[in-house]
């Protein structure tokens, strides 16, 4: 049984988060749920995209940036050592997030996907959103995304509105988590895809 955990980015994952950023390249594939390490794909060096997604965290810098707090994860794979996907967990949404975006973004790679990896992804992202104290979450994706769409009922998620995206003109789907119920209620699906590895990699 393959087992799973989160590591915070970081320059010993420099070469790992570049092949993983330019498999959605070539497969041609919308890339979420990154904060801003995909910046290396608009002319930022890796340095710069990675010292730009740690400091989401911090209210000031975020707010310079017009953006909101957000922590990124990558999700690991225990036995190759291989990133299969990432999550962007938000918080202090701005007012066109609150509508459109959410808390959450994520993404797995085009080769690892249909696996229910990004379920295992969505799982560890809601602890990490009760860690920040929010109860409640909300995720958006394009109605014709089937699997981010199974993924965010699959974990509790309540479609709430179905409305055009005003940022890309995209008809989307907006669901809602309430975080606690939701790891009570699938904690014994997901926790034996978890590794021991999961707490230590994420200290800084």
């Amino acid at each position: 049984m393959d087992k799973f955990y989160f590591e915070i980015p970081s320059m010993e994952r420099k070469n790992d988060i570049i092949d993983y950023i330019n498999e959605f390249v070539t497969y041609k594939s919308n890339i979420n749920g990154t904060g801003s390490l995909n910046k290396i794909l608009k002319g930022y060096t890796f340095e710069q995209a990675l010292e730009r997604c740690l400091n989401m965290e911090n209210e000031d810098y975020a707010k310079q940036m017009n953006r909101c707090q957000s922590k990124t994860f990558l999700l690991i794979r225990e036995s190759d050592n291989r990133i299969v996907g990432t999550i962007n967990v938000r918080w202090n949404l701005t007012d066109a997030m609150k509508q459109f975006g959410g808390n959450i973004g994520y993404s797995i790679r085009p080769t690892e996907r249909r696996k229910g990896y990004n379920k295992i992804n969505l799982y560890l992202g809601l602890i990490e959103a009760q860690k920040l104290g929010l109860d409640k979450v909300m995720l958006d994706c394009d109605v014709n995304n089937i699997g981010s769409d199974k993924t965010m009922q699959a974990l509790g998620g309540i479609l709430t509105k179905t409305e055009v995206d005003p940022s890309d003109g995209i008809l989307t789907n907006v669901y809602w988590i309430n975080v606690p119920e939701s790891i009570n209620k699938y904690r014994d699906t997901y926790e034996r895809f978890i590794s021991d590895k999961n707490n230590c990699n994420l200290k800084k």
